[in-house]
């Protein structure tokens, strides 16, 4: 395991494979092979969400979280049926 410096650490983030959000706590570059005959390392990024639980996916997958989570009445247009 390493922690890799990240520009979004202690940032609000989106993870864009699921939509959750929550705050970038750490980044690091993992071995996740399943097997002992070769090794696959990838960077895995570390996110807070509101709960309190962490969840992990892949860095590429993470965006900043610049606006609100938009609601459904937000995202009606008011001039559609």
């Amino acid at each position: 395991y390493e922690y890799v410096p990240h520009r979004l650490l202690r940032s609000r983030v989106r993870d864009i494979a699921s939509g959750t959000e929550g705050e970038l706590m750490a980044v690091i570059n993992e071995n996740v092979s399943d097997c002992l005959t070769y090794e696959r390392w990838m960077e895995l990024a570390y996110i807070r969400a509101a709960s309190g639980r962490e969840f992990t996916t892949a860095v590429e997958n993470v965006v900043p979280a610049y606006d609100q989570p938009q609601t459904a009445a937000g995202r009606r247009n008011p001039g559609s049926a």
